[in-house]
């Protein structure tokens, strides 16, 4: 899993799991993921597997093209000047992918429920541009490991993956105000929390070797403080041995099998409110909710060491120093510990609010929603303008300008008709997009409520 997205960590931003062009489409059942107040206009269905898929990537300094031309280097991106040029001092990464397996929903006397099993996964990682500084730097012919002084620092990558189980009711309280709430037995798949909060080299090795060249001009040290903390059944840390043989470090990932590796609980409350008769007033709080991870599925690395080398083992050193890889787990040193703990991780919280007036008997509206994600690593807003069509309950039509996380360079559309709604709240438009998700949803619609 790491090793599939390594090549991202540098790059991408992306607000959420969630699609907020729809929100204001009545006929719209998948704004119930945003808003458990907000009832369709019918029952629905949703075909098994198909119900509900959204997956989003945004880069806050790459386009499209150059997220392809990444992954197409043979690991070498960061030697391409226009890759590099582009990034900034901390480059974040946020990515969320939801899909529901099974979804539906129905009324029953005067409330609505609702019912989905599914999967979220949410990625959050930091990369400081020091990292590309050094991955440049020992790749340049002339480069030479004397008098050499590199500093990295403040790299952070969070994985959360879990099974959701749902159940969310819905009811007028008056003819205004509408509540609801949804409840959630978490099932969790797989946790990971790496930080290196130092990762510094320093050397005087020549190029040459002199064997009649005095031992204190031979020296280096790799000082590393690192920590790397997950949970998942079937999980292993692979090790190598030092060439001297006294220390093994961890130098990658195995996954020979999965399961549940903990189990938590998750909320999410909503509200509605008319407050003329154009005038729609609503807010909401999702995934309110933690996961508490067994301590029989964890594995623990740990590296805060200062290492000295002279030149009996100085081969040791550049065998750990000259890394090709964003995340090198021989460079950082992390050794492996006897001690497993359970651990207990939040999920990201979203602030939902929204505002909307409708006009033409309904059939044309205005909305504004803002959406603050609480994310692993970093707080996410975003301001979303949309006009809305409905024309009637199988047939909606929504347009979105969402001006933050795309820097008001992007737009959205939302299309439903009758069982299929496709919808992005930034669209594609070209090699230099920086932000786009796609949704699709498939469901046979029940009787009109």
């Amino acid at each position: 899993m790491l090793l599939a997205i390594v090549c991202g960590f540098s790059i991408f931003s992306v607000h959420g799991q969630y699609l907020r062009t729809s929100y204001f489409m009545d006929g719209a059942y998948n704004r119930l993921q945003l808003n458990p107040a907000l009832v369709p206009s019918r029952g629905f269905v949703g075909i098994p597997g198909l119900g509900s898929i959204n997956a989003a990537v945004s880069s806050n300094s790459l386009g499209t093209q150059d997220i392809i031309n990444c992954f197409d280097s043979d690991g070498n991106f960061y030697n391409d000047d226009s890759f590099y040029n582009k990034l900034k001092d901390v480059n974040d990464l946020n990515i969320g992918a939801a899909v529901d397996v099974i979804n539906f929903g129905f009324a029953r006397g005067k409330g609505f429920w609702s019912f989905n099993v599914g999967v979220r996964a949410d990625v959050n990682a930091s990369v400081h541009k020091s990292m590309f500084d050094y991955l440049r730097e020992i790749d340049r012919d002339d480069f030479s490991w004397s008098n050499a002084d590199i500093d990295i620092r403040d790299e952070k990558v969070k994985i959360n993956a879990y099974t959701e189980v749902g159940v969310g009711y819905a009811r007028p309280l008056t003819k205004k105000l509408t509540v609801g709430a949804r409840v959630k037995v978490l099932l969790g798949m797989g946790n990971m929390n790496m930080e290196v909060n130092n990762l510094s080299l320093q050397s005087n090795i020549p190029d040459y070797y002199d064997p009649n060249m005095p031992v204190e001009d031979i020296r280096a040290t790799i000082k590393s403080d690192a920590v790397l903390e997950g949970n998942m059944r079937g999980l292993d840390l692979t090790e190598t041995t030092s060439l001297d043989g006294t220390k093994t470090y961890v130098d990658g990932l195995e996954v020979n099998s999965f399961g549940v590796g903990g189990y938590g609980a998750g909320i999410d409350l909503g509200a509605s409110y008319q407050l003329t008769k154009n005038l729609m007033l609503s807010a909401a709080v999702i995934d309110l909710g933690f996961i508490s991870w067994s301590k029989s599925s964890s594995v623990i690395a740990t590296a805060q060491a200062e290492e000295v080398y002279d030149e009996t083992n100085y081969q040791e050193f550049l065998n750990r120093a000259e890394s090709s890889d964003v995340l090198d787990f021989d460079l950082m040193g992390l050794e492996v510990g006897d001690e497993q703990k359970a651990r207990t991780t939040r999920l990201c919280p979203t602030l939902v609010i929204g505002g909307e007036y409708a006009f033409l008997n309904n059939k044309l509206s205005a909305g504004v929603l803002s959406t603050t994600r609480f994310g692993l690593l970093k707080t996410t807003t975003e301001l979303t303008l949309s006009a809305n069509y409905r024309p009637n309950t199988l047939i909606g039509l929504s347009a979105s300008y969402s001006m933050i996380q795309s820097a008001g360079k992007s737009f959205g559309l939302a299309f439903k008709l009758g069982p299929l709604m496709l919808a992005t709240d930034y669209m594609f438009l070209g090699e230099n997009s920086k932000s786009v998700n796609a949704f699709i949803g498939i469901s046979v619609p029940l009787a009109k409520l």
